[in-house]
């Protein structure tokens, strides 16, 4: 039954009386990590907004198959009722060039070209070298006059972050 809501002016309108039940992120979380398993994705993130759009991005090593997304998503959908959470909800990969959410992300792309945005606003460009879950190392390259040389040359310097000193680390997209 619909409930009458008087406004100002004289004005009416309707809010229907909708029971809308908040699903859980644990819940869904527990829905993906029992898809995920025994296979090679891994979980970067889910997101439930107040209305129920259910947001779950998922990542592998070598990229995300749409067939794998509509199968997750229709997993998700298996394990939800309908009847008793109305929702929205999309399945997708991470994004490339998107910043990195997780760790899984930084040890997939140790060896490859990374941008760095620390929070005093230093943007670097390197290599990853190494991640753990408290920091992770990149390899930049940086001009350097030594005593004595006519000229600057370039020399590799390992740089190492702690994930709370930097805005974002994302892979470095290159068309060579």
């Amino acid at each position: 039954m619909d409930d009458k809501v008087e406004g100002q002016r004289g004005s009416s309108f309707f809010i229907p009386n909708v029971n809308l039940c908040m699903i859980e992120k644990k819940t869904v979380c527990q829905i993906v990590d029992e898809w995920l398993e025994g296979k090679d994705y891994f979980l970067v993130e889910v997101n439930i907004s107040p209305d129920n759009k259910i947001t779950v991005e998922i990542d592998h090593k070598e990229g995300v198959w749409i067939e794998d997304c509509v199968e997750l998503s229709r997993y998700i959908e298996s394990k939800l009722n309908r009847e008793d959470e109305d929702y929205e909800l999309e399945v997708g990969s991470a994004g490339i060039g998107q910043p990195f959410k997780v760790l899984q992300q930084y040890l997939n792309h140790i060896g490859e070209e990374v941008e760095v945005l620390t929070k005093d606003g230093r943007k670097l460009t390197g290599q990853l070298k190494e991640a753990d879950d408290r920091h992770f190392t990149v390899t930049i390259q940086k001009k350097v006059k030594e005593e004595g040389a006519k000229r600057p040359k370039w020399v590799d310097e390992d740089l190492a972050f702690a994930y709370d000193e930097i805005k974002y680390t994302k892979y470095l997209i290159s068309f060579k």
